[in-house]
Parts: structure tokens; sequence; C-alpha cells
């Protein structure tokens, strides 16, 4: 059983697998308070319950996302589990077996629909940044340097001035100093044609 938080409890998740029907042997109750983002085989007391877990036994999770918030990490933690002959009961599943073949159809429906998700935000991201783009919004992060000072920058570093003597000045690094003059040269390659 897991909780995100220390003001949550794990008192619902084993009322619900009580009231599915398993027997709960104190000793065999793994609880551990951690994020879900964190990766399932990251996770210092799940790593002890793989310790204890024997062929032929059963997992119960009262719901996916106590395994982990990633469908491919905990696809993954199934996958690990069955090779080791322990079966996973979801109970918010149905009670099915991911282990089973309808449980690994289930978890393949699930993996396709969380792929399709990372696939939905990447075209929505790229369609907002070619939006922006079009719109000569600036990309990336926010500048640490005034665009009136990138000028002043560019015409000191023109005049013959170090790149360390400006990055100090400018209270920015010698890479930003550097960027800000190949920027200069690059809109000045196109004004000598």
């Amino acid at each position: 059983m897991r909780v995100s938080t220390t003001e949550q409890t794990t008192k619902n998740q084993r009322q619900e697998i009580e009231t599915a029907g398993f027997s709960i042997r104190p000793s065999r109750i793994v609880e551990e308070t951690i994020s879900g983002s964190t990766a399932v085989l990251e996770r210092p007391k799940f790593q002890k319950l793989l310790d204890r877990l024997e062929e032929d036994d059963v997992l119960v999770v009262t719901k996916l996302d106590r395994l982990g918030r990633n469908a491919m990490d905990v696809s993954k933690c199934v996958a690990d589990l069955d090779r080791r002959g322990v079966r996973v009961h979801c109970l918010a599943l149905g009670g099915v077996d991911l282990t089973s073949a309808a449980g690994k159809m289930t978890m393949g429906v699930i993996n396709h629909v969380a792929q399709f998700e990372r696939d939905l935000l990447i075209e929505r991201t790229n369609a907002g940044l070619a939006r922006a783009k079009a719109e000569g919004k600036r990309l990336g992060p926010p500048l640490r340097v005034q665009p009136d000072d990138r000028a002043i920058i560019a015409e000191k570093l023109a005049a013959g001035e170090s790149k360390r003597k400006l990055a100090a000045e400018f209270e920015t690094s010698r890479q930003t100093i550097g960027r800000i003059e190949k920027e200069f040269k690059d809109q000045n390659a196109g004004d000598t044609v």
C-alpha cells in the first residue's frame, strides 16, 4: 500500500483489500509513503517487498497508481513480477490478475493510451512552439541580459573588449557573451550581401 504524503493513510486501501476477500497477515503488509512519480523499483520499501515475495504469491493493489503513475514503469514492474511467478491483482480493474492473458491485454491497452497521451502532449507542445515562433516570440529561458545591453555588448566586442571583462561588467557568463557575439555576427552576415 502506498500513499504520497505523511498526511495520508493506507487504511482505505487495507479495507478495500479485506473487503475483496483477501486475508492480510500483518507481516506481509508493506506500507510506503513516497511519491508515485518515483520509479517502482527505486522505492526502498518496494525493494523490501520484492525480497519477501516468493513464487505463487499474489501482490494485491487497490489501483494501478498505487504501484506508480508511469504506465510503462508499472508495466515493467508487473512483467518482472510475472517472471518471478508472482501474480498481481488490481482491485480497481475488477480484481484482474495483471499477469494473466486478460491482465496483459489490459496493461497493453493502458500502455497504448499512455503513449497516445504522451504523443498528444508532444504534438500540442510543438504546435504551441511553432505558433509562438511564427508570432516572433523568443523561445527558451528568459534573457539574463536585456536587449539594450546586448547591443552595447556587441559594440564593445567589435571594439576589442574581452569576453571575460564584459561578463563581469554585465554579471553574466562568458558563454552568454559568446552567444551574443554569435547572434550579432549572424544578424550582420545577412547585411553584408
